[in-house]
């Protein structure tokens, strides 16, 4: 295993017409990866691929608004999180970009309450993470602040808990106020295509790197715009080891090291 993705939903529909392929192309540039599931359903096909594969493995979660009326079943996902190939439990977190817009004075705030449901579920996750000692693969859109403040309690009194940022397009701040929780950040494709995640790259100890193509999704400069796939995930690793002014070789170690470590892989 040369290379690591941190996070390829190979169970997608993207990937139906093609699949083998995709994961042939992943073994041939010796990347391994981590399919994390988006709700129960996803979930329990992240395992299924990752049984038959000794380069892959799975995450096991319920998104906060991928499937919102999806009710996170602590049993159910409590027998599959215990699955030896989960390495850790997500994506979950919080997502309130979709949310409704506030409706300005013509009735009360109904993305209130959908923001409470929103914690909850992830509440619920991170102790399914603590009960089975696997880390937290955390997807957090428009949600920092609130976030910053769940992490901070839990990571405070458990310190057991180890938290992966996933899909880490974050200002210097937002970084280093993760960083300072002893957080990994996971960057994605975006990083390839502009500078504005250049500061939170710099900052990031190298030891708490990770790369991800979160495909199909967001795909790397120079497929920028076509379906994403892991053997793209080299493209990442290209760019922070630029960033960090550091050759393409050690990067590659560095990032293999940190993903065996906090995946326990």
């Amino acid at each position: 295993m040369r290379l690591f993705d941190a996070h390829c939903h190979l169970q997608m529909p993207q990937f139906d017409a093609d699949r083998e392929e995709v994961i042939t192309r992943m073994q041939e540039k010796g990347v391994g990866g981590v399919i994390p599931g988006v709700d129960f359903a996803t979930s329990v096909a992240a395992i299924e691929i990752a049984e038959t594969h000794d380069f892959l493995w799975a995450a096991v979660g319920l998104h906060p608004n991928d499937n919102p009326t999806e009710e996170f079943d602590t049993e159910k996902f409590l027998e599959i999180a215990k699955h030896p190939k989960v390495v850790a439990i997500g994506e979950c977190g919080l997502d309130y970009f979709r949310l409704e817009a506030p409706t300005q004075g013509r009735g009360p705030d109904q993305s209130v309450g959908k923001k409470a449901a929103q914690k909850k579920r992830f509440e619920a996750q991170i102790e399914l993470a603590l009960a089975v000692e696997k880390p937290l693969i955390i997807h957090c859109r428009n949600a920092h602040d609130d976030m910053f403040e769940i992490l901070s309690d839990y990571m405070g009194n458990h310190k057991n808990l180890k938290v992966i940022i996933h899909f880490a397009t974050l200002t210097g701040e937002q970084a280093q106020k993760y960083i300072s929780l002893g957080c990994y950040l996971s960057f994605p494709g975006p990083i390839t295509y502009t500078d504005m995640y250049d500061e939170s790259i710099r900052i990031a100890p190298l030891d708490k790197i990770l790369s991800e193509t979160d495909s199909p999704f967001a795909a790397p400069v120079p497929n920028r715009g076509k379906r994403n796939e892991p053997a793209y995930v080299e493209e990442v690793v290209k760019k922070i080891a630029a960033v960090k002014n550091i050759p393409i070789e050690e990067m590659v170690r560095q990032i293999t090291l940190n993903s065996q470590a906090i995946f326990g892989i």
